[in-house]
């Protein structure tokens, strides 16, 4: 009951802090509009106690660049203790009380070249158009398994082809990052998807609550910087328990294995 009390307590802050955001913007010469985004957009329910607040301020043309450079409108609702401009656009931003908030200002000509998703209207001016608010579908797409094993394996053999060279912060990216990328798709093929949150943006979130039978092998998959080969072992298996995996590749690849090692001198 404490940790649901907590999160109670933590999502309240939350939205109170987007509302004082709005009340701040809507005493701020040239701003349109506050738009929450993700957690704190149309899907508040899903709030934690370790959610953030994204969202974007839509502003008139002509004032975005000044409204960039002086943070006053966002510094006057609470004490800020670490901001950086993180694209041209906005900033990631930390409040004093632990509010961590990832922002951006667009004028209305540019949201329909923005993704995004799952947007709440938290506060508009009279001269805001919520039509604006209907951006270019975005959908997670599924692609076909004969692409996504093909990458797959051809990522362990450029990452295992590597770690023999002694790049080991390549071959563990190559191996334990971008085939299990391609695994993460995979999974849609392997096992019915559970009901949670699907990120369009990041099939890897919630990916343990939608897919429970492949996530147990994830430890399997990913043994760390000095177990390379081991992760690479571990992926291939999987991907011949599940698909057709090309003969001359998969010998390539267990000869690589076989060649290498995962102790640290390697």
């Amino acid at each position: 009951m404490s940790d649901t009390l907590t999160d109670t307590k933590h999502k309240q802050a939350l939205l109170q802090r987007l509302d004082d955001i709005g009340r701040s913007l809507a005493a701020t010469a040239g701003t349109l509009a506050l738009v929450g985004l993700g957690s704190a957009g149309s899907e508040t329910a899903r709030m934690d106690d370790f959610s953030d607040l994204d969202f974007f301020v839509i502003v008139q043309s002509g004032v975005k660049a000044e409204l960039i450079a002086d943070l006053g409108w966002l510094t006057a609702v609470h004490p800020v203790a670490y901001h950086f401009k993180n694209t041209d656009d906005g900033y990631k931003l930390l409040f004093e009380d632990g509010i961590f908030c990832e922002f951006a200002l667009f004028e209305p000509a540019e949201l329909a070249h923005i993704p995004f998703a799952g947007a709440r209207v938290v506060w508009r001016s009279e001269a805001f158009d919520v039509s604006w608010l209907q951006p270019k579908q975005h959908t997670a797409s599924q692609r076909d398994t004969a692409w996504l094993v093909g990458e797959a394996i051809t990522n362990l053999y450029v990452g295992l082809a590597r770690y023999r060279r002694g790049e080991k912060l390549s071959a563990a990216r190559f191996v334990q990052g971008f085939a299990v990328d391609r695994v993460i798709e995979l999974a849609a093929y392997v096992e019915m998807a559970q009901p949670a949150f699907q990120d369009i943006f990041g099939q890897e979130r919630r990916f343990e609550q939608r897919f429970p039978e492949t996530a147990v092998y994830l430890p399997q998959f990913m043994q760390g910087y000095t177990h390379t080969v081991a992760s690479a072992r571990a992926i291939l298996r999987f991907l011949e328990t599940h698909f057709t995996v090309n003969t001359a590749m998969k010998n390539l690849i267990l000869g690589l294995c076989d060649d290498s090692s995962d102790s640290p001198g390697a």
